[in-house]
C-alpha cells in the first residue's frame, strides 16, 4: 500500500522533486499526495499545511547547499574559495531550480536561526577573513556576494543571457575575478 512508509522526510523529498519539476510556488499538499497515490488527509497527518511543506523544502535546500559548499571550499582560500563557493550556488540553481527558489524563502527568525542558513553566512565570512576583511565590513561584503551570486543566477535562470554574446560562462568568470579584486582591495577603499 502506498501509505506505508509515509514520513515528513519522504513527503519533503517528494515536494522538493516536485518543486524542481513545476516550480516552488506550485508545490501543494494535494500535488504531493498525488505522487504517493494517497488522500490529502494522509499527508496532513505528517505535515500541517502547504506552507509547512514549503518551509521543510527550504530547510532541505539550505542544508544541501551548505553541505556542497562545505565540501567545495575545504582546503581552499582566496579566489579559489570564492569561486568554489559561488559555483555551488550557481550549479545548485541549475540542477534544482525549485529547491534553489525555496532556499531563498523568508523563514521565521527562529526557524532561520536553526537552519543551515547561518552555515552559509559563516562560510562566506571565513572566505572574507582570507581577504583580511573584518567587521563591520564583512557584513557589507556578505551582502555584496549574496547579491551578485543570486542576481546573476536569477537572470541566467530566466534566460536573460541565452541570446547574447559573449557566453554567460565568460561573464561569470570575469565577475568572479572582479569580485576577487574588489575583496582583495576592500580595506584600501574603505579605510
Amino acid at each position: 500500500m502506498a501509505r506505508i512508509g509515509l514520513t515528513p522526510e519522504r513527503l519533503t523529498q517528494a515536494g522538493a522533486e516536485l518543486a524542481d519539476e513545476v516550480g516552488f510556488e506550485q508545490v501543494t499538499l494535494s500535488e504531493v499526495a498525488r505522487r504517493f497515490d494517497v488522500k490529502v488527509a494522509s499527508v496532513y497527518s505528517h505535515l500541517k499545511s502547504s506552507q509547512d511543506l514549503r518551509t521543510k523544502i527550504a530547510l532541505l535546500a539550505l542544508a544541501e547547499m551548505a553541505d556542497r559548499a562545505t565540501d567545495a571550499v575545504a582546503g581552499r582560500a582566496g579566489q579559489d574559495a570564492l569561486t568554489a563557493f559561488a559555483n555551488v550556488y550557481r550549479n545548485y540553481a541549475r540542477q534544482h531550480p525549485g529547491r534553489y527558489a525555496a532556499a531563498r524563502m523568508q523563514l521565521a527568525p527562529e526557524v532561520a536561526a536553526a537552519s543551515a542558513g547561518p552555515r552559509h553566512t559563516n562560510m562566506m565570512r571565513a572566505i572574507l577573513r582570507g581577504y583580511d576583511i573584518t567587521e563591520p565590513d564583512q557584513t557589507h561584503a556578505v551582502r555584496l556576494l549574496g547579491s551578485v551570486f543570486h542576481g546573476y543566477t536569477d537572470l541566467e535562470l530566466s534566460g536573460a543571457f541565452s541570446h547574447s554574446a559573449p557566453d554567460a560562462e565568460e561573464s561569470w568568470s570575469r565577475i568572479l575575478e572582479s569580485l576577487d579584486l574588489t575583496l582583495a582591495n576592500w580595506s584600501a577603499h574603505h579605510s
